[in-house]
């Protein structure tokens, strides 16, 4: 498989509310079939930006080191691109204007 293939693997992706241990809460995005794959921050969107980012590091981490990348499905053709920013800007905005729930 290329780089662009496993880049375009579609995992299963997971989100809860956690409770750190100094008492704060935080969305917890996760990649559950691509080991140590998760991701935190207060705003679920930002969490899915984050684990993004931490998925491929970690793919292409692994593909340098040579370990096995997990392929759970075949990847998504055509290779699926970043969220468009100015649509994450107006989910921001809806946020921030009590319009929509970010919970």
């Amino acid at each position: 498989m290329t780089v662009e293939e496993y880049l375009a693997i579609p995992y299963v992706l997971t989100m809860e509310s956690v409770q750190r241990p100094d008492g704060e809460w935080v969305r917890q995005a996760s990649y559950p079939e691509l080991p140590g794959c998760f991701a935190e921050a207060f705003s679920p969107i930002e969490a899915i930006e984050r684990l993004e980012e931490e998925r491929k590091s970690r793919i292409l981490a692994m593909l340098e080191r040579g370990e096995p990348v997990p392929v759970p499905r075949p990847p998504l053709f055509p290779a699926p691109t970043a969220p468009d920013p100015d649509r994450l800007d107006f989910a921001r905005w809806l946020v921030e204007q009590g319009r929509i729930n970010d919970s």
